[in-house]
C-alpha cells in the first residue's frame, strides 16, 4: 500500500507541475486577443512564452505516462471516459504549437489573423477543459462495473464542471498576466500588471464560490474533516491568493507569479487529497470507483518505476531551473528580431 500511495502523490504532483508551468502559457495565449493591441504586443507575448511553452508541456506527457504505467486501469477507463475532452484539449494544444510558426510565415494580415485566432483557442479550450475534466472527476464520472462511460460530452459539461473550468481559466489567466509583467516591459507590461490587479477579485470571487459548491456537490472535505491538518493545504491556497494581492500593490511581480504558482500547486493538491485513496471515482456507485491500490500496476512495476523517476526527475528540474534562470530577462526588440526565439 505504501507504494500505491507513493505513486498517488507522485502522480499528484505532476499534474501540479504542469499546471504551474504550463498554466502561465495557457493563460497568455488567452489574453492574447485583449493585451495584443500591435503586432509587436502580439511578438512580445508570444516571445515570453518561449522558448518554454513546449518544455513546459512535457510534464503533461509525464503525468499520462504515470497514470498508463502506474495506474493502467484508470487510463483504460480515463481516457475512454473522457475521450472527447481528451481529444479536443490535444487538438488545441497541436493548434497552438503550429501557429506560433505559421502566423509569420506569410506577410498577410487575413492569414496572421486566422492562426491568432488559434493560438487563442489553442490555450483558451485547454486551460476550461482541464478545468471541467477534473472537476468531473472530484464529483465523480458515470461508469459502471464494467468501466463504461454512461454519458456524453455534454454530461461533463455541468454545472460544477463548468465552474471547475472557470477556476481554471482565472487561474491561468492571473498567472499569464503575471509572466508578462516580468518578461515584458513598457506599456505591454503595465497593462499586464493592471489586468492582474482586476483579476485578482474575480478568481478569489470564483474560489470562494467554487469552495462552497465542492462542499455540496463532492465529498472531498472528507478527508479533511476526518484529519484537520490537511486544511494545511488549502490555507496554503488561500495565503498564495493574498501574496499576489500583495506583491501586486509592491510591484513586485515575480513574488506575485510565484504566489500565483503556489495557488495553483495548492488548488491541485486540495482537489488530489480529497479523492485519495480514489483517483477515478464513479457516479453510479463507490464499488465501481477505481483507487490506488485496486487499479494499480505490480509491486515489481511501481519499484521500479520509483527508481527511475528519483534518477532522472531531478535531471529534468536541474535542466527546466536552468532554462528558465537562462531567459529569465525581459523580452527585448532585439529579441523579437529572431524568430527562433519561440
Amino acid at each position: 500500500m505504501l507504494l500505491q500511495s507513493v505513486w498517488f502523490f507522485l502522480w499528484g504532483l505532476l499534474w501540479a507541475v504542469f499546471f504551474m508551468t504550463d498554466g502561465f502559457d495557457m493563460g497568455i495565449g488567452s489574453l492574447y486577443p485583449l493585451l495584443g493591441k500591435s503586432e509587436r504586443d502580439k511578438h512580445m507575448m508570444i516571445h515570453a512564452m518561449g522558448p518554454m511553452w513546449d518544455g513546459n508541456e512535457v510534464w503533461l506527457i509525464t503525468a499520462g505516462g504515470v497514470t498508463f504505467a502506474a495506474f493502467p486501469l484508470v487510463y483504460a477507463v480515463m481516457f475512454s471516459s473522457l475521450y472527447s475532452a481528451l481529444m479536443l484539449i490535444l487538438f488545441a494544444l497541436i493548434l497552438r504549437g503550429v501557429s506560433f510558426e505559421f502566423r509569420n510565415k506569410v506577410e498577410s494580415a487575413a492569414w496572421k489573423k486566422v492562426w491568432d485566432t488559434c493560438i487563442f483557442l489553442g490555450s483558451f479550450l485547454p486551460a476550461l477543459l482541464f478545468g471541467v475534466a477534473f472537476g468531473n472527476i472530484f464529483q465523480g464520472i458515470p461508469f459502471d462495473g464494467d468501466g463504461v462511460y454512461q454519458g456524453t460530452l455534454l454530461t461533463l459539461l455541468n454545472p460544477y464542471g463548468l465552474l471547475a473550468g472557470v477556476l481554471f481559466v482565472c487561474l491561468f489567466v492571473m498567472h499569464g498576466a503575471l509572466w508578462l509583467a516580468i518578461r515584458t516591459d513598457g506599456d505591454l507590461a503595465e497593462r499586464a500588471a493592471r489586468l492582474a490587479g482586476k483579476l485578482w477579485p474575480v478568481l478569489t470571487g470564483v474560489a470562494v464560490v467554487f469552495l462552497v459548491a465542492t462542499f455540496i456537490f463532492t465529498s472531498l472535505y472528507d478527508n479533511y474533516l476526518a484529519t484537520p491538518v490537511l486544511f494545511l493545504v488549502p490555507l496554503v491556497a488561500v495565503a498564495g491568493l493574498v501574496g499576489i494581492r500583495y506583491f501586486l500593490m509592491q510591484q513586485a511581480f515575480f513574488k506575485a507569479w510565484f504566489s500565483s504558482a503556489a495557488t495553483i500547486v495548492a488548488c491541485t493538491f486540495f482537489g488530489v487529497i480529497g479523492l485519495f485513496p480514489s483517483l477515478f471515482p464513479s457516479s453510479i456507485d463507490t464499488a465501481f470507483s477505481l483507487t490506488a491500490f485496486n487499479a494499480s500496476s505490480s509491486p515489481l512495476t511501481l519499484q521500479i518505476m520509483l527508481i527511475v523517476v528519483v534518477l532522472f526527475i531531478p535531471v529534468v528540474l536541474a535542466y527546466q531551473i536552468w532554462a528558465y534562470k537562462l531567459f529569465s530577462g525581459k523580452v527585448t526588440d532585439d529579441d523579437l528580431a529572431h524568430e527562433e526565439t519561440y
